[in-house]
């Protein structure tokens, strides 16, 4: 068969050429506001990042204070910055966005001037002037008077100081970050060069997945002076302990050989820089070896300058933004969109260095992919199998087939596939089997260049495979012997009865499954998988009208209150969320659920209490498409265009709080994205779209061989109630489309106006 991958890579450049020559030189970058997400729990951050880069340079604010405080677990900080906060200690480097669990945010290199001070308490700056724009961060630390520049390419970053004048001092603290490890290794290579190791892990504070990472720097001025420091504890006695409060640093000038331990440093010092001096900071990064980051950064950063390099992030990010351009809506409007992109596009992130090669998943040794392709890593699946890899799969098909690619060989080379995987570690964060919709859903819109056989090897394996030796599903037994879980089985998360919420995403995988041992001849293990699907009605309690968890004698927990469980509150049953989070994520048999609900009539007034009682939760996962299940009650779909206008308006906004809670690692970004231009995938696994009114007049998508256009005809913008629609020129009745109905029309148009349909 043809090589995908080119095929791919042809039809961007056919959608792409009849662009007028004013389209393509819009700059999309400035329709990104990389601060939105910034606080309200939003965990991203306005750091430098290419799309889909391994390196990124952002400014660590959560670490101290300008009161000396050291907070970074005072809020479970798991982003090295957050908007409100003003003190920075440094530029971490290799971060996550979106995340609700700490790690990373390490090799903090910082700017200073005057006597050398290795204490990031003391160090630490307050500072003015940010601006960042993709690709691209600085601001001026105003106890120093010195301004700080970043960029970044895949796996190396650049930093430019310009210093005021007199001695100054250049540190990279190899102690402090997000993860709790403290443990470095650093050596000097020559005035201008060091490398080392840092190690990180204990993502949600998980002691057993330490992983490490490996780096080269260098400046780009010879120092004066350069050396180490570490932390040296007060031992007040034989039994003593110490924490980063209660220990003194000592500083070695003289001594020119490695060192390792935990809380260490090295500077340079420059004894007389002249007023207006620059000196530039340069890191490669690897999670290989030493001599791949060096290697990276050799290659990478080969004959550039720094502003080459910014030069070149600003065209990539506008590049990939630019596959989608939308005409109409607001000024905010169109930043909370291209946001929402730029999120959905930093991961995952590439892992395999520019030689090819990758740590193996959960087993020693290096892999290689082939030339021209790349092995990802962070693979958020809980959250992102929902929406971000169907937008890959529409508009990146390129880098989604990689993905896939990436998750097969996790499973060749670790037994198992990802489910929450963070650089070749498996945490086991959240529950389900997410992989499997994934790969389903790709393979059913034609994303066909990776190993299927592999793949269906590896979702019937966890599928099958008995609890005490299944990782992904350590609950299988009785789920298939009951049709459910029962309470009081405990995940390798270690996050509590969740016995709901794993049956649940099992489900749907399991549903999306079915099809595929069904399309393979599989067909007895189709219609058991199929079986097993159906199994979400145990959960249903006329008495509460939601689902219920069930105690291991069968009966319904008792008693029970289904908001129990919002804001985090523990309750039985359910991860991170009430009952009514949950009781409608039934994608796969929508029909079905409508049918145990009571009805079309009784389904619609409940799902509407969701929403006009508080109970819907922008932020939590599983109720996400809510809104969209009216769509699946005749007469009844002007109630979803009306939910996601409303939705979109009040929690996505152009503003640092404008996301409603942790964009898990750009799920929630993407739910906007999709949700703006008028079509949302309604269930993982299954090549279908629920149509929604889009809130740009024209939207055009870059698809392999040809341009999608989506247009929408109103008279003002309060025009949100969809009254006609069109798909490639003929009347269109359905508000459900398959993914290749849409593909072959190529044109979707839609006759808006301020009253419902109904």
């Amino acid at each position: 068969m043809p090589n995908l991958r080119n095929l791919i890579l042809s039809g961007i450049l056919l959608g792409t050429a009849g662009l007028s020559a004013s389209a393509e030189s819009v700059d999309y970058t400035k329709w990104v506001n990389p601060f939105i997400g910034t606080t309200n729990f939003g965990t991203t951050n306005p750091g430098a990042v290419v799309p889909n880069g391994l390196m990124s340079v952002t400014p660590f604010n959560v670490m101290g204070s300008d009161t000396n405080v050291y907070d970074k677990d005072a809020r479970w900080w798991s982003t090295p910055y957050e908007f409100h906060n003003k003190f920075f200690t440094g530029f971490a480097h290799v971060n996550l966005s979106g995340v609700g669990c700490p790690d990373l945010g390490s090799l903090l290199t910082i700017a200073t001037t005057g006597d050398l001070e290795p204490d990031y308490k003391k160090y630490g700056s307050a500072y003015e002037n940010e601006t960042a724009v993709p690709g691209y961060y600085s601001n001026r630390l105003t106890k120093y008077d010195i301004s700080t520049e970043v960029t970044a390419t895949d796996r190396t970053s650049a930093e430019r100081y310009t210093f005021p004048g007199g001695k100054s001092n250049i540190l990279i603290n190899l102690g402090q970050g997000l993860t709790n490890e403290s443990g470095a290794t650093v050596r000097r290579v020559s005035d201008t060069e060091i490398e080392g190791s840092k190690l990180l892990g204990t993502f949600c504070y998980n002691p057993q997945k330490v992983f490490s990472i490996y780096f080269v720097m260098r400046v780009s001025k010879k120092p004066d002076a350069s050396g180490y420091w570490k932390m040296q504890p007060k031992m007040d006695g034989v039994e003593a302990q110490w924490t980063p409060d209660n220990g003194t640093y000592k500083i070695y000038r003289e001594y020119g050989r490695d060192l390792s331990g935990d809380d260490i440093g090295y500077w340079f010092t420059y004894n007389d820089l002249k007023p207006g001096e620059q000196v530039e900071v340069r890191m490669g990064v690897s999670f290989v070896s030493i001599k791949n980051a060096r290697e990276n950064l050799e290659k990478e950063q080969l004959g550039l300058t720094f502003d080459d390099m910014r030069k070149n992030a600003h065209d990539r990010w506008n590049a990939d933004l630019g596959r989608i351009r939308v005409t109409g809506g607001t000024d905010d409007q169109k930043k909370v969109f291209y946001t929402g992109l730029y999120h959905a596009l930093l991961q995952p992130a590439v892992l395999s260095d520019i030689n090819g090669e990758y740590p193996l998943m959960e087993s020693f040794g290096e892999g290689k992919v082939p030339a021209g392709h790349n092995r990802y890593t962070i693979f958020s699946l809980w959250d992102t199998y929902r929406n971000l890899h169907q937008l890959m799969t529409l508009v990146y098909p390129e880098r989604q087939t990689d993905m896939l690619q990436s998750m097969v060989n996790m499973y060749k080379e670790g037994g198992w596939l990802p489910k929450w995987e963070l650089f070749g570690r498996e945490t086991y964060t959240m529950e389900g089997d997410p992989a499997i919709p994934v790969i389903v859903d790709s393979w059913r819109k034609g994303l066909r260049d990776f190993d299927i056989d592999a793949a269906y090897e590896a979702m019937k394996k966890s599928a099958t495979t008995e609890g005490a030796k299944n990782p992904m599903r350590p609950d299988i037994d009785p789920y298939i012997e009951k049709g459910y879980v029962p309470l009081n089985f405990f995940h390798a998360d270690d996050s509590g009865d969740n016995s709901v919420s794993h049956a649940l995403e099992y489900y749907v995988a399991d549903a999306a499954l079915a099809w595929l041992a069904e399309q393979r001849g599989d067909v007895e293990f189709a219609k058991e998988l199929r079986k097993r699907a159906a199994g979400y009605k145990n959960y249903y309690s006329k008495e509460s009208g939601t689902l219920r968890p069930i105690n291991p004698d069968g009966t319904f927990l008792t008693p029970f209150n289904p908001r129990q469980g919002e804001n985090f509150e523990p309750v039985p049953g359910f991860h991170e969320g009430s009952a009514w989070n949950y009781s409608f994520f039934v994608p796969h048999d929508v029909e079905g659920l409508i049918k145990i609900n009571g009805g079309n009539k009784k389904f619609t007034e409940k799902l509407q209490k969701v929403f006009d009682d508080n109970l819907y939760d922008p932020a939590n996962e599983p109720n996400i498409a809510y809104p969209y299940l009216f769509s699946r009650v005749k007469g009844e779909e002007w109630r979803t265009q009306k939910e996601v206008n409303r939705l979109l308006s009040k929690y996505f906004t152009n503003n640092p709080d404008g996301i409603p809670g942790n964009d898990d690692t750009g799920t929630m970004s993407t739910w906007a994205v999709m949700s703006m231009m008028g079509f949302y995938p309604d269930c993982p696994g299954e090549p279908f779209y629920t149509l929604t009114s889009p809130v740009f007049d024209r939207v055009e998508i870059d698809t392999p061989g040809k341009t999608l256009v989506i247009e929408a005809d109103r008279t003002a913008p309060g025009d949100i109630f969809i009254q006609q629609m069109q798909l490639g020129g003929k009347p269109l009745k359905n508000y459900r489309i398959s993914h290749d109905d849409l593909m072959k029309a190529g044109n979707l148009k839609f006759k808006l106006s301020n009253q419902p349909k109904k």
